[in-house]
């Protein structure tokens, strides 16, 4: 019990600590929320699937906030003719990418492995993109 309430103090520590950072981050939330539209981010594709899938890379990357938002704007991107592949990598890169968060991740986590999980999973993002597209092109 005695060792709970150490971790239980060092953890409110390190969240006071951490607790500026956060609130700089959830800044920079809000401001992309409110600059990056959905009529923005439609005018980033074109139709190619390469261009399409590096453009959603970099679009979902760069977008933050909470996963189903993506699947909402995923949602009205198809509706708007944007390609499946550029869809999917969109919602890959906003789930497991994050440029916004970067030095609070970096700070929390160490540079280095930062600099390596959002390098993989860009590389994976765009891997496992155009396998979802194929696959359910292999289905229907």
């Amino acid at each position: 019990m005695k060792r709970f309430f150490y971790i239980l103090k060092n953890s409110f520590k390190e969240l006071i600590f951490m607790l500026p950072l956060f609130l700089a981050v959830i800044g920079l939330v809000g401001l992309f929320q409110v600059f990056v539209s959905k009529d923005l981010l439609a005018s980033f594709f074109s139709g190619n699937p390469v261009t399409d899938t590096l453009s959603g890379t970099v679009a979902g990357a760069v977008a933050v906030g909470q996963a189903i938002v993506s699947y909402i704007i995923g949602g009205e991107l198809l509706k708007e003719g944007v390609s499946m592949y550029a869809v999917s990598s969109f919602i890959l890169a906003w789930v497991t990418l994050g440029i916004v968060q970067l030095p609070a991740e970096a700070e929390i986590l160490g540079v280095k492995f930062t600099v390596y999980r959002n390098l993989l999973s860009f590389i994976f993002t765009i891997i496992v993109s155009v396998s979802v597209v194929l696959t359910l092109k292999a289905i229907n």
